[in-house]
């Protein structure tokens, strides 16, 4: 199962705590994670869904979980 990861860039780098509409529907970046997003820019975010109410119609809902703060690095280890 692919995990899905959601960069500060790839939401327009918000710079207020809030609930935000995107592509992949309803995103809520607390004050926390833009503290993370402030201190290392490129940090990845796991979007992970939030289950809503079954007769809500506003769409998905996601909040941000763990992050790597360097996602584009190479493994800290070698495979022999």
């Amino acid at each position: 199962m692919p995990v899905n990861k959601i960069t500060w860039d790839r939401v327009g780098r918000v710079t207020e705590p809030g609930r935000y509409m995107y592509t992949f529907g309803w995103l809520t970046i607390t004050a926390d994670d833009l503290e993370i997003w402030k201190q290392y820019p490129s940090a990845a975010f796991t979007l992970l869904a939030h289950h809503a109410e079954e007769d809500a119609s506003i769409g998905e809902e996601f909040h941000l979980g763990a992050f790597d703060i360097a996602p584009e690095a190479p493994p800290p280890f070698t495979t022999h």
